[in-house]
Order: C-alpha cells, then sequence, then structure tokens
C-alpha cells in the first residue's frame, strides 16, 4: 500500500515552509502527501505580509474530503493560528484518526520573526491537541511558551523542558536545538517512558534555513506513514533535515532567508 501523509497546516505563499515544505518532504521521502490548509499567508524569505485565517468549518470540510477517500497512514500539524481551528482538528482526530500516528509541530514564530498564532490558541494546542500527538517538535522559543518559561539556554534545560511537556500529556517531544549556541546543533528525543535520545550534528552556517521546523516535522510523518519506529523515524529525519540545510546555498532563492532544499538528493 502507498504510504499516504496529510499535512495539516498553514500556506506559504514563498513556497518555503508549511503546507508547500511538508508536500515536498512527503515527496522526497517517498510519501504521498495530501494536505488541508488552515490559513493563507501572504509570505515569502522577508516575512510575512499578511495571514488570511481559513474558516473552521472549511478546516473541517477539506479534513472530511481527505479522511473519507485517502487511507492516511501519518499525520502532520503544523500552523494552527485560532482556537476555533485548533478545536475542530482536534474534533476531526478523534472521529477519523484513531490510531494514525500524529506529528505536531507547535508553529507560533516564523523564520523571520513573524508571530503565527494568538494566544488564546496556545492554550488550545496545550489542551487539546497535545495529548493526542504522538510526538511534537517545538524549537527552544516554542517549548518555553508552552510552558510559560524562560528559554532554555543549556542541553540540560532543554531536556528538563522537554520533560516538562511530556507531563502536560505529549506521548514524546523531540526539543529542536537550532536556536541554540555552540558548534552542534542538539535535538533531544523524551518519551513519555522515560528514554532520551541526543541527536547531533555539526551546526552549518548559512542563512538560508527557512522552513527547517516544518520540513523536520514532516519529515518523521513521512518515516511514521512509512510503518518506521518513532526513533528510526526521527533519526531519518535529522539526517534529511541536515543535508537539506547543507544544500541550502545552492538554490539560491530570494533575497532574504532562503528554504532549504528538500531536492537535494535528487536534483543535480
Amino acid at each position: 500500500m502507498t504510504p499516504i501523509a496529510v499535512t495539516v497546516a498553514g500556506s506559504d505563499s514563498g513556497g518555503g515552509a508549511g503546507i508547500q515544505a511538508d508536500l515536498k518532504t512527503f515527496s522526497a521521502l517517498g510519501v504521498y502527501g495530501a494536505s488541508v490548509i488552515t490559513a493563507l499567508t501572504a509570505q515569502n524569505t522577508l516575512g510575512v505580509q499578511a495571514i488570511h485565517d481559513i474558516p473552521p468549518a472549511f478546516v473541517a470540510a477539506q479534513i472530511e474530503s481527505v479522511f473519507s477517500d485517502l487511507s492516511v497512514t501519518a499525520i502532520k500539524i503544523g500552523m494552527l493560528s485560532q482556537a476555533g481551528v485548533i478545536e475542530t482538528v482536534a474534533d476531526a482526530l478523534d472521529r477519523h484518526a484513531t490510531g494514525v500516528p500524529v506529528v505536531l509541530d507547535p508553529v507560533m514564530v516564523a523564520t523571520s520573526g513573524d508571530r503565527l498564532i494568538s494566544d488564546d490558541a496556545v492554550d488550545a494546542l496545550r489542551r487539546r491537541l497535545m495529548p493526542r500527538a504522538d510526538v511534537i517538535t517545538p524549537n527552544l522559543p516554542e517549548a518555553a511558551a508552552l510552558l510559560g518559561e524562560p528559554v532554555a539556554e543549556s542541553e540540560n534545560a532543554a531536556v528538563a523542558q522537554a520533560r516538562r511537556l511530556v507531563a502536560l500529556g505529549a506521548r514524546a517531544v523531540l526539543i529542536k536545538g537550532g536556536h541554540a549556541e555552540g558548534s552542534e546543533s542538539v535535538d533531544h528525543l523524551v518519551t513519555r517512558d522515560g528514554h532520551l535520545r541526543r541527536f547531533a550534528t555539526s551546526r552549518i552556517a548559512t542563512r538560508n534555513t527557512h522552513g527547517t521546523g516544518c520540513t523536520l516535522s514532516s519529515a518523521v510523518a513521512a518515516g511514521l506513514a512509512r510503518g518506521l519506529p518513532l526513533m528510526k523515524a526521527v533519526d531519518e529525519a535529522k539526517h534529511y533535515i541536515t543535508a537539506a540545510i547543507a544544500a541550502a546555498n545552492r538554490l539560491r532563492i530570494g533575497q532574504g532567508h532562503g528554504p532549504v532544499h528538500h531536492f537535494h538528493a535528487s536534483w543535480l
């Protein structure tokens, strides 16, 4: 059976993040991608110029269309800017996605620094979707925002925050260290049963990091869609995003923070 992943997220008109990055990642990793668009952004490599939220009823209609026809094997959830949309997605997961692995990327701020979520939506995210996700993938600022704490300044502090997020209901947390300092980019996977694994790669000097968070989380979802266990899916996703960042300068897209190279393994 063809593995199918659906991304529930916002659209990036510049093509580097959001729905566009997710679908590129699914394709690059051998997974058929479907989509449910939760918001439209007027966006490019320089920033987010405008956001248009999709009404919850139309988000629900998209979900019904996808799940009534396609045999979805993994779900990636990204930008959900409004509490009403979060409630709609949570209700739909309860109806349609029992047993389907869910990767929740709590998107709050774009690479450009633009805020992408309302305050009441953060609370809804914690209550309705974190307990439903198989793994959440916050970066350091997002983990801090979910907990109402300062941003972690050490690996030990990051791991401690990941454990507190697990205690709030997440089954597993992949806390991403791309915003930290140092020669390595270090992510930590903490699971509800106490397992901890450190994923470290050399930090790559580039300004072209637009869509890194979306790409990593959708790569994890692609692995789960193909039937990989979580630890293996994260390991493969970490290698994929590292190679995509390393190849990003080959693209030369836009005047700001360019996208990572999703098809680095197939484009000459």
